[in-house]
């Protein structure tokens, strides 16, 4: 996917309820997972991806600084996000416990 043209979020737009749910594309341009929730507030927050399984089974949730991310919208408006993270750095990290 060309994320060139996709328009950045502004800080202000760095919320929960715009970014639960969107899908994260890793370093190779995979996706690598979704965003299930959001901890903290602003720069400082940290983003819990959901990371690998099928169908909602296997699925690892681990705790990435939202600094690592950079989300975006699409020519649809729909919010993603990319990183250097390859899936496979992402399961190698610790899970996260709710």
């Amino acid at each position: 996917m060309d994320h060139t043209n996709h328009v950045r979020l502004s800080t202000a737009e760095l919320i929960p309820g715009t970014l639960e749910g969107a899908t994260i594309y890793g370093a190779d341009d995979h996706k690598v997972g979704k965003v299930d929730h959001i901890h903290g507030a602003g720069a400082g927050s940290t983003a819990i991806i959901d990371v690998g399984g099928f169908l909602g089974i296997g699925v690892k949730p681990v705790a990435v600084p939202l600094t690592d991310l950079e989300f975006m919208r699409d020519e649809d408006g729909d919010v993603h996000a990319v990183t250097s993270w390859t899936k496979d750095q992402l399961k190698q990290m610790p899970e996260h416990k709710h």
